[in-house]
């Protein structure tokens, strides 16, 4: 038997007032004006404590409506480094409330999947959608059944939905500066043409952060055609560039998968990285540190993000989708300085 659940306790830890816990345990937050964010975090913590297990040996009604379930997350791709890169901190955030997890591929067929939608719902308790996988259909769909649900990776500014995003502008503004700060001035921006309308926002945010810059030139965007293998890269899509009279000295990459190829690329070019053109990633991908100049990138905030997803998802739950409350959150990331990008 472990340690019994006091609800002082859970206050001293949260640093407020026993009568608030009360309050939010027994389902009259909400007329006392308590705000949902702070709800959510009494009832997370009252879960990691032991809140549910005490009940259960008592032999008592939980006062509070539980839902365990299970959640599922729809992603574009197995393999796409973001999702291998949070799995384990969702797993972490959502076994310490209890709640079971699993990864679903988003269908290529649209009219197949819109049928696996309806049978999602009667599998998971809330659906995680991520990136491209919260196509305009799916959203709607959902909407119209108060089916509980949250935004990965898929900021929207137009609807009021539950999202949890990296911020895109402030991860802009992180690396422009830091081009800046070494001297860079000609710089190209490279993305793969699979994903460039998901990232002409945060394409357009970097664009936006150079124009402050006095001491730096428009960039040159460039997309990678769909000669594009994986493997390798079609040259002639850089070569204009690499030599004068424009003459890159930085690229900004935006998505991990393509480091890799455009690395090779430069190496067979006899381009010496940082020296003839520095690399800088917005995305970490696998390895990054242990490459032959291992690249400088933006690192997605995974705790971060996996904890605020965690406790959206359940607040839907529990408020059976129709939780007026919605918040949209945009998390900064880190910039990693590894020799690629590093110092001139």
């Amino acid at each position: 038997m472990g340690k019994k659940f006091k609800n002082k306790d859970l206050a001293a830890r949260l640093g407020v007032s026993g009568t608030l816990v009360s309050l939010v345990l027994n389902n009259k937050a909400d007329q006392q004006g308590i705000r949902k964010d702070t709800q959510e975090k009494v009832l997370m913590l009252a879960r990691q404590m032991g809140y549910y297990e005490t009940v259960l040996e008592k032999d008592d009604p939980s006062p509070t409506e539980e839902k365990p379930g299970v959640l599922g997350m729809i992603v574009p791709s197995i393999n796409d480094p973001f999702v291998i890169q949070i799995t384990p901190y969702l797993q972490k955030a959502f076994s310490s409330i209890g709640v079971g997890f699993s990864i679903v591929t988003k269908d290529p067929d649209d009219q197949r999947y819109d049928r696996l939608v309806g049978a999602f719902k009667k599998f998971y308790s809330g659906l995680i959608l991520v990136g491209d996988a919260a196509d305009e259909a799916t959203i709607r769909t959902l909407r119209t059944t108060d089916y509980p649900f949250v935004l990965l990776e898929k900021p929207l500014k137009t609807l009021r939905i539950n999202t949890v995003s990296t911020d895109t502008v402030a991860g802009a503004q992180l690396v422009v500066n830091h081009l800046d700060k070494l001297g860079y001035k000609n710089i190209i921006i490279v993305s793969n043409y699979r994903k460039t309308h998901s990232d002409s926002a945060a394409i357009q945010d970097i664009i936006d952060a150079i124009d402050k810059k006095t001491n730096i030139n428009k960039p040159i965007i460039i997309e990678l055609d769909k000669t594009y293998n994986g493997d390798e890269i079609d040259a002639s899509q850089f070569d204009m560039y690499l030599r004068p009279p424009y003459r890159a000295d930085a690229m900004i990459i935006m998505n991990a998968n393509i480091v890799y190829s455009i690395m090779a690329l430069l190496r067979k070019k006899k381009l010496r990285v940082p020296q003839d053109i520095a690399v800088i990633s917005m995305e970490e991908g696998t390895g990054f540190d242990l490459m032959f100049t291992p690249v400088t990138c933006l690192r997605k905030p995974l705790s971060g993000i996996s904890t605020k997803v965690a406790n959206m998802i359940w607040s839907e739950v529990k408020n059976s989708g129709k939780g007026k409350f919605k918040r949209q959150v945009n998390i900064s990331p880190e910039l990693i300085v590894r020799n690629s990008c590093g110092t001139l």
